[in-house]
């Protein structure tokens, strides 16, 4: 099959490779479009390895169709899922735990920019945060990928939602759910004076940390998921004391399969039906063929895009 594959430069390109090796209770999904995230490009770089036996290829999310059934899945059903590797590519080998049904209405492009962004999102602010009704969130970077699905999973549970960004996509988060809004730069200086909040969901890291705090209110939770501007910030543990803050880091891909099976239970049995009900949405910024990964990667690295970039392969495998 071919794959996108990384030389000792970090340069990528088109090679056939050897198809996966399904293990026990594995679908295997022909790949009709996978996501891009910013994993990739520090994996790319040789900063975010694969954890161990996972695929060398890049790519955590991907939409199909199951060539090999396992689980609930038979072949030929359409499924979107969540990897911790081996995305970029015409076939995928994939948990059949990680895997969910395309809801109806999404194309594969669609539904191959939903798993990574959503499910961090919902595992965050959710799962981890307990975000309730009626409390106030900030979502930082609003418009990438994780906050575009954050900002929608918001609506109707939050009384207000904050986002940030960068000028230019101020509209796009108003219309994915934000009710206020704060430019990425006066961060720093004016979202305390802006909103208190009972959670916040971090992106950015370490330029925003003592922000973040300040901003906080009283048994408040700061979600940190990247590092962004930086992987370093001085901790006030006065104001964590006093205020009685959460402060939690998570990852998805270092999960194990197990929690990562809870979650995708979860995200499917709450969430996944508002799809079908028009309440959520993907937001595909555009869709390239594989041989132009290049050209996704850097144009995530300008931050120019709304929402997701996502790969397609150039024809049908035969």
């Amino acid at each position: 099959m071919l794959a996108v594959v990384v030389d000792a430069q970090h340069q990528m390109s088109l090679a056939e490779v050897a198809d996966p090796e399904p293990r026990e209770g594995d679908l295997l999904v022909r790949v009709r479009a996978a996501g891009v995230n910013r994993a990739d490009l520090l994996q790319r770089m040789g900063r975010y390895p694969p954890p161990p036996g996972e695929s060398e290829i890049m790519g955590l999310e991907i939409a199909g169709e199951v060539e090999r059934a396992a689980g609930a899945f038979k072949v030929g059903d359409r499924v979107m899922a969540l990897l911790a590797g081996g995305g970029y590519a015409e076939r995928a080998r994939v948990p059949s735990a990680q895997a969910m049904p395309i809801p109806g209405g999404l194309d594969f492009a669609q539904a191959a920019a939903v798993p990574e962004g959503f499910l961090t999102a919902w595992l965050n602010l959710f799962m981890l945060a307990n975000l309730r009704a009626g409390e106030t969130v900030v979502v930082h970077a609003g418009a990438s990928g994780v906050g575009s699905a954050a900002l929608q999973l918001c609506r109707g549970v939050a009384c207000a939602i904050v986002a940030t960004s960068s000028p230019a996509k101020e509209a796009a988060c108003r219309s994915l759910g934000a009710t206020d809004w704060l430019a990425r730069d006066e961060v720093p200086g004016k979202l305390a004076q802006r909103v208190q909040a009972d959670v916040i969901l971090d992106t950015v890291g370490g330029a925003y940390f003592e922000a973040n705090l300040a901003a906080l209110k009283l048994h408040g939770r700061l979600c940190c998921i990247s590092t962004l501007a930086g992987g370093k910030a001085t901790l006030d543990l006065g104001v964590l004391l006093y205020k009685r803050l959460t402060v939690m880091g998570s990852t998805v891909r270092s999960r194990s399969p197990a929690q990562k099976a809870k979650l995708v239970r979860d995200f499917s049995e709450k969430a996944l039906p508002r799809f079908d009900r028009g309440e959520l949405r993907p937001v595909l910024a555009r869709t390239l063929p594989f041989a132009e990964a290049a050209a996704a990667h850097e144009a995530l690295q300008r931050s120019e895009v709304i929402g997701k970039i996502v790969l397609v392969p150039q024809a049908p495998i035969p």
